[in-house]
């Protein structure tokens, strides 16, 4: 792999104008009023739906929002690609935010679409205005922060109106594993699936996170980057059949109303800690990187996140909303 990747974290900062209520786990609700705004600002045709329109492989929004699967590719038929965004919403925890009050979440974009950031910017403004969550709470957009390996560079201020300039890569970490055991630690559901039934902590394996890890970031660096990853995947499965782990997962519960569907769906995964020991090397760059691409299911609005620790020390600064949502940094005086 490269020694860096496209990709970046922002912190986006509201200032509520009207009581806005989250519920519990805000990721789903997020996505949704970005999502509309962004087809509202971007579309020229105006179909209901975008599959027919002409404009469908170049629109910005289902480049960013819906990524079109290939129509032709040398391996397989893809049915859908990951999309090039994931949204980290506040903790975890239903709440009210009143006038005045500050409102943050952090926002992943990869690729290509890092071109599209002021499309994005204006699309989370539009949605805020337009109103989030029961009762259509307002807020307006103060600052963005691009949150980097080496701290917080504010891009956006309200009071300027313009997107600064700044560079957006990961670079990727050299630190070598002495010891052979890396610490996760799921922050948001993790559901990988068999046969479309999620794993439960009695039912997971290394092998289904290294290579569902392997798998996402392959697909990404294939359908939004320059950097295609030639890969052996059956020699990289056939090394994560030999890691061992310890797990301290537990299951947590969550659902969420589908407005396409118009129906309440199921969304529980494990969360809580979870050991690998053995040969990680070959699954250093793909574990480095999960943490701003997350893993599993659902991972657009934010399932699937985690942390990595070698060690004692974290793999890299990892960054946390606290309960509060102001930015903590994790490997500094902030408490992690």
């Amino acid at each position: 792999m490269n020694q860096t990747f496209p990709l970046a974290r922002y912190c986006f900062d509201f200032t509520v104008q009207t009581p806005l209520r989250l519920p519990d786990y805000a990721g789903s609700t997020l996505r949704g009023a970005f999502g509309n705004a962004l087809r509202r600002i971007t579309c020229m045709t105006r179909e209901k739906d975008c599959k027919p329109c002409a404009l469908y492989r170049t629109c910005p929004y289902p480049q960013i929002f819906e990524t079109p699967p290939p129509e032709n590719h040398s391996l397989q038929k893809f049915s859908q690609v990951p999309n090039p965004y994931v949204i980290e919403p506040p903790p975890w925890g239903e709440r009210t935010y009143q006038p005045g009050e500050t409102l943050s979440f952090h926002f992943v974009l990869a690729g290509r679409a890092l071109d599209q950031f002021p499309f994005i910017v204006l699309a989370w403004q539009r949605a805020f205005l337009h109103g989030i969550g029961k009762g259509d709470g307002t807020a307006v957009l103060a600052c963005i922060a691009l949150i980097g390996q080496a701290g917080e560079d504010t891009v956006f201020v309200a009071e300027e109106g313009a997107i600064r300039a700044h560079e957006a890569a990961i670079l990727l970490s050299s630190k070598h594993l002495e010891e052979g055991k890396i610490r996760l630690t799921f922050h948001t559901p993790l559901r990988l699936q068999h046969n479309g039934a999620p794993l439960g902590p009695d039912k997971l394996v290394p092998r289904d996170l290294l290579m569902a890890l392997v798998r996402r970031t392959a697909l990404m660096a294939e359908f939004h980057t320059a950097q295609p990853l030639a890969l052996d995947f059956a020699q990289l499965a056939q090394q994560a059949e030999s890691i061992e782990s310890e797990m301290r997962l537990h299951w947590r519960d969550w659902t969420r109303y589908s407005s396409r569907q118009q129906q309440k769906m199921a969304l529980g995964g494990v969360v809580g800690e979870w050991v690998l020991y053995g040969d990680l090397g070959p699954f250093l760059p793909f574990l480095h990187l999960g943490q701003w691409l997350h893993v599993g299911k659902n991972a657009t609005f934010g399932l699937g996140k985690y942390n990595v620790n070698v060690g004692s020390a974290a793999l890299d600064p990892t960054y946390m909303l606290s309960g509060v949502g102001r930015i903590k940094r994790s490997g500094s005086d902030d408490q992690k």
